[in-house]
């Protein structure tokens, strides 16, 4: 065994798993380390990159389990010796380092959801406050992790997009909590090398039967909480594991999505394929009518997942924050990295229909209370229900660059939305030509006001208010917050 870091004090062995403790030249064997659950991260051990203008090598890992699923958090070692922390979660990432309190750190209980505090003399809103514990470990250690055994970890984030976790799990009785501050990366960020090769893809989708209707139901992400049966359409709970009795949904009268699972698309320079479909259904507070919308949950490999969010006013690309925007008093404003984003249009949302694979726990029903902002074309979502508050940023995209990435150029006239931009008339346009835009106009006002008197939102993008940007995308995506540093 070779140790690479001179603050590594524990280390697992590749080949047989053993635990070993380093004490000056001296190895001493622990014990042995459960495996790793697989969870097909591109990351590996001895992968090396940049941060700013520091480069580092993934020597370790951890692997957490919280009541939302699993992360890991990546153990790296800096050029000048320094230890950083690089946290995965559902393709999302935070590259962190080590810090400390100005003061004694307050107890994990202090911290209460929703709640704002200063940490060294920054702003930070309290993002989540749950319970984990750590499953398993690889390579080299800066401590060794009490197997198995729940602490509390707690997750501050602020508008500059900083995150802090607290970890209350130290390895010595009495010692501090342990703190480290980072912000949100993207792999291609890092330039990494030594990634897992992409050519190389492990078959191991689990593999179960429905519990509805006895069809044979694959399971191909490993993050992946919950799944549709391609036969029934049931929703099926995996959080449990597929050897576990499977709580399952029926759900009626299927929407069809416009563009089927599975598909690969290219937006914003990557590649994306759909992996999940869900159409939901709003409703402003004291209105009876309801307007439906659709979100494509898109995944990369590098980049994690994002949403393609399908409304009758247009298409949009959205993912989670990382950070945590600051809203004004009156809540009609919010700012996020710099920029104010003014409120257009606040409603209720639950989902009414389902398909394919989710890396939260879908259910039906669910409601949530939601706020749309918007700077121009870049929007900003909240999203809140019971027990946390998630937001997504991201930016409209017009209806032909969504035909054109998957391929659908014969049928651009099925994602055409009210994405197109005001006629600016010329000086010469002559009195024939204004009567036809009144012609145009009338036509048009007798069309939507037919659309909005027959359209039925559970099927279609109809809105009776004709606002919002229904850039939600996220829905339910809260448990994405769930990993250590994010």
């Amino acid at each position: 065994m070779e140790f690479r870091s001179a603050q590594s004090t524990h280390a697992v062995c590749s080949y047989c798993h053993s635990t070993v403790v380093r004490a000056g030249e001296q190895l001493t064997r622990l014990g042995k380390m459960a495996e790793l659950f697989d969870d097909h991260s591109p990351l590996r051990l001895m992968a090396s990159g940049k941060f700013g203008k520091n480069a580092f090598t993934l020597v370790g890992r951890l692997q957490y389990k919280s009541g939302d699923g699993t992360w890991s958090e990546w153990h790296a070692v800096l050029d000048d010796g320094s230890t950083a922390f690089l946290s995965e979660d559902n393709g999302a990432y935070v590259f962190a380092r080590p810090t400390t309190l100005s003061r004694e750190v307050p107890a994990a209980d202090h911290f209460r959801p929703g709640l704002k505090t200063s940490i060294n003399g920054k702003s930070f809103s309290v993002a989540s406050n749950d319970t984990a514990a750590v499953i398993a470990a690889q390579g080299e250690l800066p401590s060794l992790p009490a197997l198995g055994s729940p602490f509390a970890m707690v997750e501050l984030r602020n508008e500059a997009g900083e995150v802090l976790s607290i970890d209350y799990g130290p390895t010595l009785r009495g010692a501090p909590p342990e703190l480290s501050s980072g912000r949100s990366v993207q792999l291609e960020e890092l330039q990494l090398t030594g990634l897992a090769d992409e050519s190389v893809k492990v078959e191991t989708g689990r593999q179960f039967n429905c519990p509805n209707c006895g069809a044979a139901v694959v399971v191909a992400l490993a993050s992946s909480k919950s799944v549709t049966c391609g036969s029934c359409r049931s929703i099926l709970d995996l959080l449990e594991g597929t050897g576990a009795q499977l709580v399952h949904a029926i759900q009626d009268e299927p929407v069809a999505p416009l563009i089927a699972l599975g598909s690969m698309g290219q937006l914003q320079g990557a590649s994306w394929q759909v992996v999940g479909f869900v159409h939901r259904m709003g409703r402003e507070p004291g209105d009876d009518e309801y307007f439906g919308w659709s979100e494509y949950l898109l995944y990369n490999r590098k980049r994690g997942f994002t949403f393609l969010v399908d409304a009758e006013d247009g298409w949009s690309l959205v993912r989670p924050t990382t950070g945590a925007p600051r809203l004004s008093e009156s809540r009609n404003s919010a700012t996020y990295l710099g920029t104010t984003y003014q409120l257009k249009q606040n409603y209720d949302a639950q989902s009414n229909y389902v398909l394919g694979e989710f890396y939260w726990q879908v259910r039906r029903g669910q409601t949530t209370s939601n706020r749309d902002y918007s700077a121009g074309k870049s929007l900003l979502s909240m999203e809140q229900s019971p027990k946390e508050i998630t937001w997504s940023t991201g930016s409209q995209i017009d209806s032909d660059s969504v035909a054109k990435a998957f391929r659908r150029d014969d049928q651009q006239d099925l994602f055409k939305r009210a994405d197109v931009g005001p006629f600016s008339a010329a000086p010469s346009v002559g009195l024939g030509a204004m009567a036809f835009l009144a012609l145009g106009a009338l036509l048009l006002f007798l069309l939507l006001s037919r659309c909005t008197s027959s359209c039925d939102p559970r099927y279609e993008n109809c809105s009776s208010s004709g606002g919002g940007y229904r850039s939600s995308g996220g829905a339910w995506g809260g448990s994405s917050s769930g990993g250590g540093h994010k």
